[in-house]
């Protein structure tokens, strides 16, 4: 059975100037390729009712399945039902499905049923409802000139429940293929693409045409994603992935399985297991590691205290870091940030530490230690290591990338990593 041609319809004037930045067909296509489509033809259109009714003319006539998306609200200048109920020569009708989930949208929210909030309930004659849990206006779907049509609402996170839960279920059931695909996704922290492109085609050369190897750059993840959509790949895919699991070593951060999780996150998640805490100390960062791990929920269990000591005179009122090492050494030293770490532990209950000290620039560098040095102090109270890198980038990636690194040396230590990372064996200089 051939795959089914489905094209996109993105309407919105919004769309149209740039005030809105479409994300949404991104979020379609990927929810398609998991059952082994793809989006032949994507078109943008303004809410104009004229070119809506042409162009859904056009793409289904030549589409086995159109999505619609946007155009679904209240005001004046939402126009797919009633584009929708002219191209297929049918009367717009108060459907009574989508008036009790109105009516039951407005309720839940102690809101008023206004005549505007109505419009939404005229849909096509004879369309079927297509449930939106999360807003106030149903989707719904058509067929016309053989070409199923499923209109969407144009908010991300209603478009997003309404394909996962209603509208791919309904296409793997009318038009099935064999051709499913399957991706399995890996978040990578400390290489970057090119890096990790490298030590593929050096050490695995002979990766399978049937496993397609894709990227998604981030900061600071890199996702690398394995996707298959034929039965040979299917079968062997676990075997490469072994193997590049292998190359990668403990690069990898985790699997993902449903909603990618931070850094932070997965390091928390550790401590928490383990029934251990962490304190922060630091100065070039300016309290950066110590707000990625409170941005996470449940923080606390692993959390109590971080310190932000961007003076001299605050390492050593706070941390207890002597004039000696400060005079003798300078702040941005192996010396420092170890009495940093072992003044965080004393000054909190935590079991772990991570202390950084660095010139972020874009001055106070010097031949010696120029802008982009840092060295970072992590572990155990009772096993505290140090580096020190040279990181010459801009003052934002700077204070970003060496937060993650703090977090990450901390991560590799509480799964016993005997791998060095490779941000050390590339930027350390001591």
């Amino acid at each position: 059975m051939p795959k089914p041609n489905v094209q996109l319809l993105l309407t919105g004037n919004e769309l149209m100037t740039g005030d809105i930045v479409d994300s949404n067909s991104a979020m379609i296509a990927q929810q398609l390729k998991e059952l082994g489509l793809e989006i032949s033809r994507k078109v943008t259109v303004a809410d104009d009712i004229t070119t809506l009714i042409n162009e859904i003319n056009h793409l289904a006539e030549q589409a086995d399945i159109l999505i619609i998306n946007g155009g679904l609200g209240p005001t004046i200048d939402d126009l797919t039902a009633e584009a929708l109920a002219k191209a297929t020569k049918v009367n717009l009708t108060e459907h009574k499905d989508a008036l009790i989930h109105l009516k039951s949208w407005c309720k839940k929210r102690d809101v008023k049923l206004n005549t505007p909030n109505l419009k939404q309930t005229l849909l096509p004659q004879n369309c079927t409802i297509i449930p939106n849990k999360d807003g106030s206006a149903v989707g719904f779907k058509v067929n016309h000139l053989a070409c199923d049509i499923y209109c969407t609402p144009g908010v991300p996170r209603e478009l997003k429940t309404m394909l996962a839960e209603q509208i791919t279920h309904d296409i793997a059931k009318y038009h099935p293929t064999k051709l499913i695909t399957d991706t399995t996704r890996l978040q990578v922290f400390g290489l970057g693409e090119s890096t990790l492109q490298k030590m593929i085609d050096e050490q695995l050369p002979t990766w399978p045409k049937s496993i397609e190897l894709g990227f998604r750059a981030g900061m600071p993840l890199l996702e690398v994603k394995l996707t298959t959509s034929c039965e040979e790949g299917h079968r062997i895919k676990p075997i490469w992935c072994a193997k590049l699991e292998k190359i990668i070593g403990d690069h990898i951060i985790a699997t993902i399985k449903d909603t990618p999780l931070t850094l932070a996150k997965h390091l928390l998640l550790k401590l928490q297991e383990d029934k251990l805490k962490i304190t922060t100390a630091e100065s070039c960062t300016g309290g950066m590691i110590a707000s990625l791990l409170t941005k996470e929920a449940g923080a606390s269990s692993s959390f109590e205290a971080g310190f932000v000591t961007y003076s001299n005179e605050m390492k050593t009122e706070l941390l207890a870091v002597t004039q000696q090492s400060l005079s003798q050494h300078g702040a941005v030293s192996r010396e420092v940030v170890i009495e940093m770490a072992k003044g965080a532990l004393k000054r909190s209950s935590a079991d772990f530490a991570i202390a950084v000290s660095g010139i972020a620039g874009p001055d106070g560098g010097t031949k010696e230690k120029p802008v982009g040095t840092v060295w970072l102090a992590w572990g155990h109270k009772s096993n505290l290591k140090t580096v020190g890198l040279l990181i010459p980038l801009s003052r934002d990636y700077f204070q970003k990338y060496v937060a993650n690194i703090g977090l990450d040396l901390v991560r590799r230590e509480l799964i016993n990593s005997t791998q060095t990372a490779h941000y050390i064996t590339e930027r350390k200089f001591s």
